[in-house]
């Protein structure tokens, strides 16, 4: 019997721990013992992070779209390992928002190379590490919208898709090895994803502000950062091979397996109670 992944005390990576579920695992695997290995784009939140951890930390200033900063990054991470290597959380992620009429094309790349191609450069990069142990674990973050897709949705529905399906192939590769493959479906998680996305207009057509579309987001999402970090880190160490954060995400997870193709009325009826009680607040 393949024996349970264990995080507790060990060292991992974690991309996009400048903030939000990236630097909650920062801290909370920290704070137990782990060496944390930490990269992101943003350098000043990146470093507040590792100001606020509390045991050994490798910090990098990275872009995780370029795959080649991702392989130099993998072997200052193996010179400074003094342990094997645990976990690699490719957990960077950015959001966009469009009807796919009114499309950017320029903002969609962004995303993409951001949320796909940054976890096929981290899994390409990390995995030869793991491999040559045997042991460890390759953490990709998807989402809900990996597993429906919504309007206005449709660059970030297809990144998150596009991760399901790279981990769950990359999971049937690795069988009968000590290494596994994960994926993570967050639901609404109290995150800065949308204030430091690119809404560059109100894709419903309400003429709301980023400022406004933030704050709405800040007022649905169910989950802290924390609490996710928490979730994962247990599903991680319970051996799951898919990971649902959020009890969001178990509505969205059953809407998707009883109703695949009849799912966003039921959705519709939930958003539209949900923006009445939004707009009484106002």
């Amino acid at each position: 019997m393949r024996q349970l992944p264990k995080l507790t005390g060990r060292p991992v990576i974690i991309t996009g721990a400048a903030s939000g579920i990236g630097r909650s695992l920062a801290q909370r695997l920290s704070r137990l013992g782990s060496p944390v290995a930490i990269a992101d784009i943003n350098e000043t939140e990146l470093e507040k992070t590792a100001a606020s951890l509390s045991g050994p930390v490798l910090t990098r200033v990275m872009d995780v779209s370029d795959a080649a900063d991702q392989r130099r990054f993998a072997e200052e991470v193996r010179e400074w390992l003094t342990a094997p290597l645990a976990a690699v959380f490719n957990n960077a992620g950015v959001a966009t928002s469009s009807r796919v009429i009114d499309a950017i094309p320029e903002d969609d790349d962004w995303l993409h190379n951001i949320n796909f191609h940054g976890v096929v450069n981290g899994t390409r990069a990390f995995l030869p590490i793991l491999v040559e142990q045997d042991e460890g674990v390759i953490v990709n973050t998807s989402s809900v919208f990996g597993l429906l897709g919504m309007p206005t949705q449709s660059a970030y529905c297809a990144s998150k898709f596009a991760v399901r399906g790279f981990t769950d192939s990359l999971r049937q590769e690795l069988r009968g090895t000590g290494v596994s493959a994960v994926n993570v479906h967050p639901g609404g998680i109290d995150t800065n994803i949308v204030r430091n996305g690119r809404f560059p207009v109100d894709p419903e057509g309400r003429g709301r502000t980023k400022e406004v579309l933030a704050a709405q987001f800040q007022n649905i999402a169910m989950t802290s950062a924390d609490k996710a970090a928490q979730i994962i880190h247990r599903g991680v160490e319970r051996g799951k091979a898919r990971i649902l954060v959020g009890p969001d995400a178990y509505v969205f997870d059953l809407l998707a397996r009883v109703a695949p193709t009849h799912y966003f009325p039921l959705l519709a009826r939930i958003q539209a109670k949900i923006r009445a009680q939004q707009e009484d607040c106002e």
